[in-house]
């Protein structure tokens, strides 16, 4: 019979199978494409098209970015496309910085408009992409109860400001309203997260399998919130970004305040299929 602790580890793992491999999950993502000022041709025809599709129409219609900002997508004629389950003449599109981003959608395949750094990309996704249809599978350093730490929870007030690189060259300054501090060994290490959502913490980090056993960036660990002072971070479900599945995703990087000077032997390895 599994151990509560194993139980646990083993529903996390498979919701994070079954969001990793859904249509429009990371496994899907098959382009990262920058819009420039003016207008944007669309489409697989790499002769004729400022942004080259790799799944579509040959001509898939345009995209005129404004100085503001504003992206508004024209389809072309006789072109099977909807807009978040419409079909359109004419539309300006919204971004992902709403939280529901405008879906644009072809086939199998559909894209929306992602802010990032003050420019605007095409984030491209494909239900028959090679990396979802070929996806090899996860693997993880075995459960280790000794991983499932309970940490002394350091409050700020007012929040830290933390500086996050990443793997686009950028810096995030992001909003930390506390640290985990905790004893691994006779040594204590801290760690520093944001809060996306308004119930859990999310934390970016590195350590020292870091670039050899796991994904060289960073790895991802979501918890709970605090309580009683307390905050319990189970390393057994630390994660892979979505950069060790597919070079078109804009993951954050460990900043140096998380980098632990420790061999964390639990939770997800490097993907094997990553090259």
């Amino acid at each position: 019979m599994l151990s509560a602790l194993e139980q646990s580890v083993a529903a996390a793992r498979t919701r994070r199978l079954d969001l990793l491999r859904a249509p429009g999950g990371w496994l899907s993502l098959i382009g990262l494409e920058w819009l420039e000022t003016g207008v944007n041709r669309i489409g697989s025809a790499q002769h004729d098209n400022d942004i080259v599709l790799r799944a579509g129409p040959a001509h898939l219609g345009s995209i005129t970015l404004a100085h503001d900002g504003e992206a508004t997508f024209v389809p072309m004629e006789g072109v099977a496309v909807t807009v978040d389950g419409r079909e359109v003449e004419r539309v300006v599109l919204v971004d992902d910085a709403s939280g529901t981003p405008s879906e644009v959608r072809f086939g199998d395949a559909h894209f929306f408009v992602i802010a990032r750094d003050g420019r605007k990309a095409l984030r491209v996704k494909d239900e028959q992409a090679r990396t979802r249809l070929f996806f090899r599978g996860l693997e993880y350093f075995p459960i280790d109860a000794s991983w499932r730490v309970e940490a002394d929870w350091v409050p700020f007030d007012p929040p830290m400001e933390l500086e996050m690189g990443t793997v686009l060259g950028t810096i995030d300054k992001e909003k930390v309203p506390g640290k985990a501090v905790f004893v691994r060994d006779g040594r204590t290490f801290e760690l520093f997260p944001i809060q996306e959502t308004p119930d859990s913490l999310f934390f970016v980090f590195g350590d020292l399998t870091s670039g050899k056993e796991t994904y060289g960036a960073a790895r991802f660990l979501d918890t709970g919130l605090p309580k009683d002072g307390k905050l319990v971070l189970d390393f057994n479900e630390a994660r892979n970004p979505p950069c060790a599945f597919t070079p078109y995703a804009t993951c954050p990087l460990a900043p140096p305040e998380n980098r632990l000077d420790v061999r964390v032997e639990a939770g997800e390895l490097k993907y094997r299929g990553h090259d």
